[in-house]
């Protein structure tokens, strides 16, 4: 297992006066089918965060198990949290990228705390309204994105559980809507459901898995 973010960014500015830092990240950016989920998280500006937050990471390092017990946590802990999406009719019409963002300025919109600065995972974005830095591999950078990480593909997938039962078939429940053998057989049997991304050429993108 990698090494825990740290959250040294997040203590610079709580030293600088800055209190509300949000931490942003998404899940669901590479799907064949069901929205993209951001979330946003406000840690407290507390040295032992670390410790109270023990275990959280990057949520692709983290097992099902693991993540739904760090998002109780996260929830219990944080000053604030909040999550915006775009669904798949968004990401169509918009694109995947203008679609992403939206689902920031959604998780953001939502929060009942306005943060001060933020913390972003690195997507391409001109003119972000957000002040803040744009970390590549920011949830190995900063325990806020991590947090925010966890609370995005919890949430997510539980959006795929529920698709799962809507439309039958395709293993929403399983796979989240990614890119795995058995998603495309079930889209060659089936053909595509109203929650798939029908801009994304799903015969001729690579599988995830």
């Amino acid at each position: 297992m990698r090494e825990a973010p740290g959250w040294g960014l997040e203590q610079a500015l709580w030293q600088q006066n800055i209190q509300l830092v949000g931490g942003m990240d998404e899940a669901g950016r590479g799907a064949w089918a069901g929205p993209v989920m951001a979330a946003m998280v406000i840690l407290p500006a507390d040295l032992q965060i670390g410790l109270l937050l023990d275990g959280v990471r990057d949520s692709k390092q983290m097992t099902p198990r693991q993540r739904e017990r760090a998002a109780l946590k996260i929830k219990s802990v944080v000053r604030a949290w909040a999550l915006g999406e775009a669904s798949a009719a968004e990401i169509d019409a918009l694109g995947i990228l203008p679609a992403t963002r939206l689902a920031f300025c959604r998780a953001v919109e939502a929060c009942p705390l306005r943060p001060e600065h933020f913390l972003l995972d690195y997507i391409p974005w001109p003119d972000c309204p957000f002040p803040g830095p744009r970390l590549v591999r920011g949830e190995s950078q900063s325990l806020s994105i991590a947090a925010a990480s966890v609370l995005a593909k919890t949430s997510r997938d539980a959006v795929m559980i529920q698709l799962d039962e809507q439309y039958p078939g395709y293993g929403f429940a399983r796979h989240k809507g990614y890119g795995t053998a058995r998603h495309r057989q079930a889209l060659l049997a089936l053909g595509e459901s109203p929650v798939h991304r029908h801009s994304f050429h799903w015969n001729k993108l690579q599988l995830t898995t």
